[in-house]
């Protein structure tokens, strides 16, 4: 059963020595008495709420804490909530006497060196990790100065799953201590109509529960309530420790009218199809299970178990064999066979005597099993309607045969050839699971861990379900031809009973009257089509039904599902293709503010009188139970020097002179709190001189690049950098930078480097430092410090093409002889500006500036400054000059073009 996951929370106490991991002495437990109800060491937690929202399977959860301080001096608190690993954390903010601390997501690899600065300083902390079969945890702490208050609110986003025929909302209650104001409040909204919806609780008898829990449904919504007072949470009658520790279920399902259901809203759609009351499709499987040494004992014991019950439950119609693996591979029968009850009876007695020995050959293990399935296929021994299906179970690595996981995954996948699924269970944490759900994916199927617990045989048992009821085979959803954009995945191997297909995406035209769906599979009697019609003023009126319940639902719905699949495409790509998909992933979290394995989120919090920055990663299924996917804490907010009147950042973050995009410039001036920005419109190709100093000899140009097919002789149109220029006259060394390639070195002797290196070169009185993907640093000794953003768009993007962007993080040294674009504002210079009024669009005032001696005529608007967020920048709110900076810059500005980049 595919679960949702809901939160285990968790307030716990951090003080001295004392953590939330260790048992209290009992001299704390006696201090923990005498204290009032409810305040555990000084601290009370005197509100808990999990809020749900789901609308159409799609949920929008908020997990928010409440807690004061009631000690005399400050307490360090932590939150900490275990939600679904399939799910993507969308907010989180820390709230102290009123001041919110908001979180932002950001690309990963923006964090990367921050992260190895802290690690270096010893200042680590773990916020993220894989803490069970399906959960992970959320942990941030905060010091919480006596008498204030503290706020957490996590929110967090997931695509519910069908799973055996229903929905599953599993919550994992754990506050630890009495809470005067607990509740779980979620909300239901189908479209379909909710055919059902339950409630249970592990750790509190029925009696109890009914009072404490209201649930019902009506039509299409549903609405569950769990609210127990302080006496239902205690774990006796005079206790003052909480009995709220175990598992909170919900459980709904909604009405099957039609195989399919289609919503529209604000121009995305998804589709949700289940048929149901068609005929089992006989399956043709081969269970391929690794009986190397390392399954000894208690494995073997657990998977002779499961499969005896998974014998209980074969049809007659079914065929079935055995292949058993370690040094050798050996088999129950030299082909398949019948599920009759004689041939049950003897694979009964052979699955009783698998015993386990020798080593781990799972190359040849699979290919046995490959060899049997289309044997068994070509020579017509199977039915013609029927499917094939391979199931391995492996507890380790490949060590005999061929062992190289590459080229295990070639042969499997060549031998494979598409025609069926290979489903991989990994049994326990040594193994390779990458290598596992990696060449599960690239056949179709998928891979699940096996948890080495009390109930290993269950889960086998339990994964076997999953896939025994076969009711449709390639199965293909289709839409109008040019109708639909962004499609997410619409072509399935497979539909088992009790789970459901979901298709999302974009239609070209909003407005359009009808909308129809054709969904065609072969089932076990004959091909089928089903067709989905809808009509769109329908549907706008059951979208103002369901809007009181989660607003543009549908398009998170697709970015998530798209996200999703990206990620799952990814794992089997390779060069390019890998990039691009990596590329739109990206996009996408960072568009709709999901933490997935591509991004991270920034919390800036108070601590000890300065800013503190925590960084919460995702951590893949490869991290083991004891895993930590580290997050740091380090100081933020530095602020910037002001060296004789020029604006230089203490950071590549922070304030500094730049130019990035259109190209546009961002001046910053400090001494009056204001900014100037001007763009250079000239055609590609165009070589400006940046930065120039005769005295260090340092020269800094770039050129000007356009937009795919964009005409190489206009001033019009979207311009950027494309290459940079960087020399050295007194050292002889120069770099160029493309957004392809960097060359650095001298004269001839030029070494080349990928933007997909991460990399440092040193020489004397030089360091160069590449980012992968990301940036590059060059520091020329002590005070002259360049950073370069590489900025990446889709690479089929139909316009946009990538481009570089060049900061100034320190040029204290440069001497005052500095001049170019970028480097005349090394110097100081002032401003005035006054006479503010309406100008031609009336959400940009014009006004009069006086500079250098002229007076000219600005505009207050906006730019983008991609310092902090390279995909999406940030709006830098400043006075515009026109006509390429006119009057603010020295001369003109064609005396900086210069012939070439060196």
């Amino acid at each position: 059963m595919v679960t949702m996951w809901w939160p285990c929370l968790v307030l716990a106490l951090l003080s001295g020595s004392e953590t939330s991991g260790f048992p209290r002495s009992p001299l704390k437990l006696l201090e923990k008495r005498s204290l009032p109800e409810g305040v555990v060491d000084g601290i009370e937690v005197y509100s808990t709420k999990i809020s749900c929202k789901v609308t159409s399977r799609f949920a929008h959860n908020v997990v928010t804490t409440r807690a004061v301080n009631r000690a005399d001096k400050a307490k360090e608190v932590s939150f900490d909530v275990e939600l679904p690993k399939t799910a993507f954390i969308t907010n989180f903010t820390l709230t102290i006497d009123g001041v919110t601390y908001p979180g932002n997501i950001k690309e990963k690899e923006v964090a990367k060196k921050q992260y190895e600065k802290a690690v270096s300083q010893g200042k680590t902390a773990g916020l993220v990790k894989a803490s069970g079969r399906k959960l992970e945890k959320f942990t941030v702490s905060v010091n919480v100065a006596a008498g204030s208050k503290v706020t957490f609110e996590l929110t967090y986003e997931e695509l519910l799953k069908r799973h055996k025929g229903k929905y599953e909302m599993y919550i994992k209650v754990q506050p630890k201590q009495l809470v005067r104001h607990f509740e779980i409040d979620a909300h239901i909204f189908e479209p379909q109509g909710i055919s059902m919806l339950d409630a249970e609780a592990s750790f509190i008898t029925n009696d109890l529960l009914g009072s404490a829990l209201t649930k019902s449904f009506s039509g299409k919504k549903g609405h569950v309530s769990f609210k127990p007072s302080l006496d239902q949470q205690r774990s006796c009658p005079t206790c003052a420790d909480s009995l709220l520790n175990g598992d909170f279920t919900i459980v709904y399902d909604v009405n099957r009218e039609s195989p399919g259901n289609v919503q529209v809203v604000n121009g995305y759609f998804v589709h949700f199809f289940a048929p149901k009351g068609l005929p089992v499709v006989p399956k043709n499987i081969v269970f391929v299970i690794d009986v190397s040494g390392s399954m000894y004992g208690r494995k073997i014991e657990q998977t002779r178990d499961a499969l005896l019950k998974i014998l209980d439950d074969m049809k007659r119609d079914d065929y079935l064999n055995f292949i058993l693996f370690s040094g050798d591979v050996t088999t129950w029968k030299d082909t398949l066979v019948q599920a009759t009850p004689a041939n049950l009876e003897m694979a009964r007695a052979f699955v009783k005597n698998i015993r386990d020995q020798g080593m781990t050959n799972i190359n040849d293990g699979l290919l046995r099993g490959i060899h049997m399935l289309k044997d068994a296929r070509e020579r017509n021994l199977v039915p013609e309607r029927s499917t094939s299906i391979l199931i391995m179970l492996t507890d380790g690595d490949a060590n005999t045969g061929e062992s190289r996981p590459e080229k295990i995954q070639e042969n499997v996948r060549n031998a494979i050839g598409g025609e069926f699924p290979l489903y991989n269970l990994g049994f326990g944490n040594n193994l390779n699971y990458n290598f596992l759900e990696t060449m599960a994916l690239q056949n179709h199927g998928l891979a699940r861990r096996i948890y080495e617990d009390s109930d290993a045989n269950l889960q086998l048992q339990g994964f076997y379900e999953e896939v025994a009821n076969p009711l449709l085979m390639n199965v293909e959803v289709e839409y109008p031809e040019n109708a639909i954009l962004d499609l997410t995945k619409s072509n399935y191997p497979h539909f088992y009973d009790g789970s459901e297909i979901v298709v999302a995406g974009r239609l070209v035209d909003s407005h359009m009257d009808n909308f129809k769906a054709d969904v065609k599979g072969h089932g076990a009697l004959n091909d089928l089509t089903f067709t989905e019609e809808v009509d769109m003023k329908e549907m706008d009126a059951a979208v103002k039904e369901q809007g009181y319940i989660f607003g543009n639902y549908i398009e998170r719905l697709w970015a998530y599902l798209t996200i999703e699949q990206l990620l799952e495409k990814r794992m089997n790509a390779h060069g390019e293709e890998k990039e691009n998909l990596t590329a739109q992933a990206l996009e996408l979290s960072l568009k709709y503010h999901f933490v997935t394995p591509l991004t991270s989120m920034v919390v800036t919090k108070p601590e000890d009188n300065e800013d503190q920055t925590s960084i919460a990663d995702k951590p893949g299924e490869e991290a083991t139970q004891e895993t930590t996917s580290m997050a740091y804490l380090r100081p933020v907010g530095l602020g910037r020097p002001v060296v004789q009147g020029r604006a230089l950042g203490a950071s590549p973050l922070s304030d500094v002179p730049s130019v990035d995009g259109d190209p546009h410039f961002i001046i910053q001036v400090p001494e009056k709190n204001d900014t100037i920005c001007f763009n250079i419109d000239e055609k590609p190709g165009t070589v400006l001189r940046l930065i120039q100093d005769p005295v260090t000899g340092i020269t800094v140009t770039g050129q000007i690049i356009g937009d795919k097919g964009s005409n190489p002789n206009s001033r019009t149109g979207k311009t950027y950098f494309g290459k940079l220029g960087i020399t050295s006259a007194w050292m002889d060394f120069r770099i160029e930078v493309t957004t392809e390639k960097i060359m650095l070195g001298n004269g001839d002797a030029l070494s080349t480097f990928s933007w997909l290196d991460t990399v440092t070169i040193t020489q004397s009185g030089l360091s160069v430092t590449i980012n992968r993907k990301k940036n590059m640093v060059i520091s020329f000794g002590d005070g002259v410090n360049f950073v370069i953003v590489l900025h990446q768009v889709w690479k089929k993007h139909p316009v946009h093409q990538d481009f570089l962007g060049f900061y100034v993080v320190d040029s204290h040294r440069m001497s005052a002889q500095t001049h170019g674009l970028l480097g005349q504002f090394f110097h100081p210079f002032d401003f005035e500006v006054f006479d503010t009024h309406p100008g031609s669009d009336p959400t940009k005032p014009d006004a009069t500036m006086v500079v250098k001696s002229h007076r000219l005529t600005v505009t207050r608007g906006s730019q983008k400054d991609y310092r902090k967020d390279a995909m999406v920048g940030t709006k830098v709110i400043c006075w515009f000059v026109h006509n390429n900076g006119e009057g603010l810059i020295d001369g003109v500005h064609t005396d900086y073009i210069v012939p070439s980049l060196f």
